[in-house]
């Protein structure tokens, strides 16, 4: 299946991304080049836009600002089309140690904001990381949900919302777990094993769930794709021309498109020069509409 390039954006760690549906574009990050970024559908043109401090996870609101996890907590972002960005705090995070940020994040089913922070340094395997839930009105301070991490990721709801989906990328891991969501509470509970990924090509990293219920992870390092059903049972992996994809996420005008974001690192790139593209897939299924934040 062939991957179509869409943005040739050079990202570092491109990641979150996140297809609004009213605009018909979509949104992804950039995380150590603190930027959000954008991509028309209609005409083909991008747009960036720089905060304040790294930028990790987004998720759209329905005023059409963002409630995004950067590194000291938890902010609302309102992109203007002049360039400019206001940020303005909504929750702030202690952190387990200094050097932190969030990391991947998105809403539940219910519009619940869940996003895990990570220790900068990826390669100590400081398992530091936790999970935290935020819900509108909240005013006391994030709590963690879930602890011991050391890089959450790969978090999704299926489509009913009563099943959450969560990994470990770190290389020392390298897991996907499914738990029992409860959808009145926003709490998860029997933890199991749904993945293990060291049997097969790439590290879990960014993830999607279709309209089907099955679980795409992108395979980091393998520069595949993978859909796993919800037995956890490989259904198919799709090639994109770059070693590292991030994050995959759904849109367009059918919400069939599969969208990857990948990430760029440093050293010879001379067999995958796309790499730090967002690229474009058609699957063959169809996606869903990402939950905005219950504001």
């Amino acid at each position: 299946m062939h991957a179509e390039l869409i943005v040739d954006a050079r990202n570092a760690t491109g990641e979150s991304p996140v297809w609004s549906v009213a605009e018909q574009a979509l949104y992804w990050v950039d995380i150590p080049a603190q930027r959000l970024h954008r991509w028309r559908a209609s005409d083909g043109q991008s747009h960036s836009w720089q905060t304040p401090e790294m930028l990790a996870c987004i998720a759209r609101q329905g005023d059409g600002s963002f409630i995004a996890g950067m590194q000291s907590g938890l902010f609302r972002l309102s992109a203007k089309e002049n360039g400019s960005l206001a940020c303005s705090p909504v929750a702030a995070v202690k952190h387990a140690h200094v050097d932190m940020r969030f990391n991947d994040g998105r809403c539940d089913r219910q519009g619940r904001f869940w996003a895990g922070t990570m220790f900068l340094d990826m390669a100590a395997g400081s398992p530091v990381g936790a999970l935290y839930r935020y819900s509108a009105g909240q005013r006391e301070p994030l709590t963690a949900q879930l602890t011991d991490f050391i890089v959450p990721n790969g978090l999704g709801f299926s489509p009913d919302g009563r099943t959450m989906y969560l990994s470990d990328s770190h290389p020392s891991v390298q897991i996907i777990w499914a738990f029992d969501y409860d959808t009145d509470s926003g709490t998860p509970h029997n933890r199991r094993l749904f993945v293990d990924m060291n049997d097969y090509p790439g590290r879990p990293d960014g993830a999607a769930v279709d309209a089907d219920g099955c679980y795409w992870i992108c395979g980091n390092d393998a520069g595949l794709v993978h859909r796993f059903t919800p037995e956890g049972r490989l259904d198919r992996s799709l090639a994109v021309p770059v070693k590292k994809p991030a994050m995959c996420a759904f849109g367009g005008a059918g919400l069939d498109t599969l969208f990857v974001t990948s990430i760029r690192p440093g050293g010879d790139l001379s067999d995958q020069p796309l790499a730090g593209g967002v690229f474009a897939l058609q699957p063959g299924v169809k996606g869903l509409e990402e939950p905005l934040f219950a504001s």
